[in-house]
């Protein structure tokens, strides 16, 4: 879900009724997630119940941002702002020691 049309827009610059109508749609969506068994399988054994439930980031969601393919992990949709050759360059180029395995500097 979008939060907002203006994304740039940060909660203390909407108005009281741009926020309520923000807070119905988090609201509808939250009864849809929380689609736990209920009615007549209430007393059911549900151990198998799971929630399954996408996230789109952002750049996913806009229009002007060019996206390439990917793989089985995120719907095999196109969804990157760069290609998998530029990713593999950005790979190669990273230092070899994990960047939390680094020296910690004393306070």
């Amino acid at each position: 879900m979008c939060f907002h049309p203006w994304t740039d827009l940060t909660l203390p610059l909407m108005s009281l009724a741009e926020i309520r109508k923000v807070i119905d749609k988090w609201a509808e969506i939250a009864v849809d997630l929380t689609g736990a068994p209920t009615g007549p399988y209430l007393e059911a054994d549900c151990r198998h119940w799971q929630l399954h439930a996408h996230y789109y980031p952002p750049l996913l969601r806009s229009a002007t941002i060019r996206k390439f393919m990917v793989g089985y992990e995120m719907l095999a949709q196109a969804q990157r702002d760069l290609t998998p050759e530029q990713a593999a360059e950005r790979l190669r180029n990273l230092p070899e020691q994990h960047y939390k395995l680094g020296t910690k500097e004393a306070p």
